[in-house]
């Protein structure tokens, strides 16, 4: 058996356990291991635990919103995060249609966890309509629903 594999295989391992190496998901296993996310824009180290690599991936939507784009089938928390700055928008008087583009083109996966009760079928019922009107009906929809982001009445 060769030498060079075996020491490149324990380098691999040695260089993911030291938090070398950055990744683009959750463990295998894990409850939301179908959640990716494109390693160009999250720098997540490979030896953090699962709540870590969460924590930091929506400190990175907290930063930089558009990043949620980036991410296949967003967990709830990742997607409260992209919701709390929608009301943040909203009550400064902003403009959060492409936060809420990228929401309803999330939840375009059937993996898509769902982060509030009747989001999922609030976004399938906009489907006929083109985007800006399935923009409005769901920022109507967050406006009517009592939640903890407590989303305010305004219109794109």
């Amino acid at each position: 058996m060769p030498l060079f594999p075996v020491i490149l295989d324990l380098l691999a391992r040695a260089s993911r356990k030291l938090g070398f190496e950055t990744i683009d998901r959750f463990p295998s296993g894990h409850a939301h291991a179908r959640t990716h996310w494109d390693p160009a824009y999250f720098d997540i180290a490979s030896d953090l635990k699962p709540d870590q690599i969460e924590s930091t991936v929506c400190a990175a939507i907290a930063n930089t919103p558009l990043v949620f784009g980036r991410i296949a089938n967003p967990t709830p928390r990742m997607q409260r995060t992209v919701l709390s700055i929608i009301d943040a928008r909203l009550r400064s008087g902003g403009a959060p249609s492409d936060l809420v583009r990228l929401l309803i083109e999330a939840y375009g996966s059937p993996d898509t966890v769902e982060a509030i009760p009747g989001l999922r079928a609030a976004i399938a019922a906009s489907a006929p309509y083109e985007m800006p009107v399935r923009i409005v009906r769901l920022l109507d929809y967050l406006s009517a629903m009592p939640s903890a982001f407590d989303v305010i009445d305004a219109r794109p």
